[in-house]
């Protein structure tokens, strides 16, 4: 697993105040300073670049988010839609041809305006050619009024970028039960036009534009080689609070340059999406808006990939899998109130989703994360969560490892050092790092990951000794 930050920023640990960074005090503000090689950015109005956990694979981190693949240009603008502070609230991402689209929203059923709105569109075209995201209003539970209002940012958009406005796609985040501030977003979409640009400095200001209440942005790219030629895959996403499986309070927003057929393209956004975003949870809440939009343009020269059994297509898939994962992680290690990220690893299931669900039920339970937060390595408690995720295996078979610790082994308590197993929770606090636990539920060939955070209530009212 490799540990990447966004190119040309640093972050001064000295200055960092709330301990979910990285522990370093119980203030509940933080306070930073960026520093940053371009002179463009004003970093004052900027929050901190995540940092990104990619899977090792065939494949290398290169500078830039959604500009990295061949096509694509972003910006990052404040227009005036949040009620406080002046921070970027609009971005935008654009691709020089028609690029194959897909999608996967929430399964809330108070579903926003935009969610509503791409839903059509992506049943309507299998192309797109530009990603409008406002953060400060959710223009969710807004009726027909609040549909309007996308169908009217659409629009124009459209009319500025000189194509069909069917090839707009919108998002949108932040408080639900108001509507888009849609004087103010269009008074500022000739600006943000204008802004766009293939650099880094574009992605990245993109990137802070869709965040809300997170307190870092989340921006990756990687390069591989598929099928004789290099290809590009970037992303951005949002999302710090209203996490749980089956999406969460986010958004996201993948390009890449690889050359698919759009049927292709769009199952494999769905498999990664089910291998990332619908396997973390922080707070157990599904928002109204989650929305990943992906965007394939062709413009790499690769052969078009048609069949996701080939070579090809499974290369391409393990690295839209890895980018998603890095920004999901990301994500959970954000979450509201975390001193750190919990990654549960299941093996020895029936199939991949049989162990998928064991590792999420384990990732969204509360005790577990409490007792995480509590340096307590009470493992009944992953072994309750395991139980009752409604996959049948046989308890004799159960394992439970909290990083190299082995605690219990064909269902049975083992002997294990209680402090170096506490101490191990401590430190990953301490530098906000991350927790591994490791269940085996049988000897399948099904294996599944899942992701969460500590959950910071007060653990002196939590019963310590409790497993169930």
């Amino acid at each position: 697993m490799s540990l990447c930050m966004p190119h040309h920023v640093c972050i001064k640990f000295s200055e960092l105040k709330k301990p979910k960074t990285f522990g370093l005090s119980g203030n509940s503000q933080r306070n930073f300073r960026i520093y940053t090689a371009s002179p463009i950015v004003e970093m004052s109005n900027y929050i901190p670049a995540a940092p990104i956990l990619l899977p090792e694979g065939p494949w290398q981190q290169v500078p830039g988010g959604v500009t990295a693949a061949n096509g694509f240009k972003a910006a990052g603008m404040y227009g005036g839609l949040r009620a406080v502070g002046e921070k970027p609230d609009l971005a935008l991402v654009t691709c020089d041809v028609d690029a194959m689209s897909a999608g996967a929203f929430t399964t809330n059923v108070v579903a926003a305006a935009p969610v509503l709105y791409c839903k059509e569109a992506l049943d309507n075209s299998t192309t797109a050619r530009a990603i409008l995201i406002n953060a400060g209003q959710a223009n969710a539970a807004t009726g027909d009024a609040g549909y309007q209002d996308v169908i009217e940012c659409s629009h124009a958009l459209s009319e500025l970028l000189q194509f069909n406005p069917e090839q707009v796609l919108i998002e949108s985040t932040g408080v639900i039960g108001k509507r888009i501030k849609k004087e103010a977003l269009l008074k500022s979409l000739p600006n943000l036009v204008n802004l766009l640009s293939s650099t880094v400095e574009g992605a990245y200001s993109a990137a802070v534009a869709i965040t809300t209440t997170d307190l870092v942005s989340k921006s990756v790219a990687i390069e591989s080689e598929v099928g004789g030629t290099r290809i590009r895959i970037g992303g951005m996403a949002k999302g710090s609070g209203m996490i749980h499986p089956n999406m969460a309070t986010m958004l996201g927003v993948i390009t890449t340059d690889a050359s698919v057929t759009s049927d292709v393209w769009r199952k494999m956004v769905q498999v990664a999406v089910n291998r990332s975003f619908n396997q973390i949870t922080v707070d157990g809440d599904t928002s109204t808006n989650d929305c990943v939009l992906a965007l394939a343009s062709g413009l790499s020269g690769s052969n078009k990939i048609s069949s996701l059994n080939s070579s090809e297509g499974e290369h391409l898939q393990a690295c839209l899998d890895a980018v998603m994962r890095g920004l999901a992680k990301s994500i959970a290690w954000d979450g509201e109130g975390a001193t750190c990220l919990i990654e549960v690893r299941v093996t020895g299931a029936s199939s991949e989703a049989e162990a998928a669900k064991v590792a999420r039920s384990v990732a969204s339970s509360s005790l577990t994360k409490a007792a995480v937060y509590g340096r307590d390595p009470n493992w009944g408690r992953i072994a309750c969560a395991a139980g009752y995720a409604g996959i049948p295996f046989n308890p004799n078979k159960l394992k439970i490892s909290l990083g190299d610790i082995l605690l219990m082994e064909g269902g049975q308590p083992l002997p294990f050092d209680r402090a170096a197993a506490s101490d191990y929770l401590k430190k990953a606090g301490e530098i906000h790092g991350t927790v591994v636990i490791q269940i085996s539920i049988g000897d399948g060939p099904g294996s599944g990951l899942a992701w969460g955070c500590d959950l910071s209530y007060d653990y002196v009212k939590i019963n310590a000794e409790y497993t169930t």
